[in-house]
């Protein structure tokens, strides 16, 4: 089957009414998006709404699955937790007539806050997010191709960085635990020296890090009745049972802790899903998809092939 122009037209017509068509495709593209930018402001309201301090929060357990090193709980207001109460039993802790250690959030109103700061980087996000689409919706020239494209991209980009932080995949994101455990008066009674208490976030679940410090710099002296003694470069309990491995994958290490290097003695890592962030990364995530949509659409009818051509 073939399509014929009556009466027949040179090219420069053809190519004239071509530049028209796609311009009329453009123009009716660029309204649209107005639509879709009032579903994307819709649903960053929704993630800002679930980010947002509201009583009585999200109460989550924190507990070791198949021990008894770790039960308790904490309760996350918004970005902060505002209460806690956990039980520790760890070996590296204990002593003599107390075989565990409770570690409760003080409720002190001149104790500082336990804020998370992942959560605050998501809602930041969420709030730049908002004002980008604002900006795209009220200031310019909403049929201005090129300036609604930089909006998606900016937008695109600020919603990714949103969802990085809800992932919270390396130490970039979490923040390093030496630099951002949680201060020793945040509980009552404060912690015990040379203990680590570390918040974050991974797979929008809550994560706890526990470790028991050592210093480096510390003399130690072996007695006649300490397993550890080694006068042929070997211990006592390694000839009898065998060499251990690593029992953390930070065995060894050495890090600067309240201005003394230190070795993590025992380490514990306990998490619990937040019902309430995985809903945030749900839709962070569809609002990803939705933005990528968008400047797909427009780039094809710019001509362009990468960002660099817009």
């Amino acid at each position: 089957m073939a399509t014929w122009a009556y009466p027949p037209a040179s090219p420069e017509r053809l190519k004239q009414e071509a530049d028209s068509a796609l311009k009329q495709e453009l123009e009716w593209l660029l309204r649209s998006l107005q639509d879709s930018l009032a579903s994307l402001r819709e649903g960053l309201h929704e993630c800002a709404a679930l980010l947002a301090p509201k009583e009585p929060g999200s109460t989550l357990v924190l507990s070791s699955m198949r021990s008894e090193n770790v039960k308790g709980f904490v309760t996350r207001v918004g970005t902060k937790v505002v209460k806690g109460d956990i039980q520790l039993r760890l070996s590296s802790l204990s002593t003599r007539g107390a075989p565990t250690t409770r570690l409760c959030l003080s409720q002190s109103p001149e104790a500082p806050e336990l804020a998370l700061s992942q959560l605050v980087s998501v809602r930041d996000s969420v709030r730049q997010c908002l004002d980008i689409v604002d900006v795209s919706t009220w200031t310019g020239d909403p049929l201005d191709a090129r300036f609604i494209y930089s909006q998606l991209h900016l937008l695109g980009e600020t919603i990714a960085e949103g969802r990085q932080m809800l992932k919270g995949e390396n130490d970039i994101v979490r923040g390093k635990w030496w630099e951002t455990s949680a201060p020793d008066n945040v509980f009552d009674p404060p912690l015990p020296p040379h203990l680590s208490f570390h918040l974050s976030i991974a797979d929008s679940a809550l994560v706890l890090y526990l470790r028991t410090l050592e210093s480096t710099t510390q003399a130690h002296t072996p007695t006649a009745f300490a397993t550890d003694i080694s006068l042929t470069g070997f211990s006592i309990r390694d000839r009898l049972f065998g060499s251990r491995g690593p029992s953390h994958d930070e065995a060894g290490d050495v890090f600067s802790w309240k201005g003394d290097e230190v070795k993590v003695r025992e380490k514990v890592r306990v998490e619990s899903q937040d019902p309430s962030l995985m809903a945030v990364m749900a839709k962070l995530s569809a609002l990803h998809h939705e933005v990528i949509k968008c400047k797909t659409a427009l780039k094809v009818l710019m001509g362009s092939e990468d960002d660099t051509d817009i």
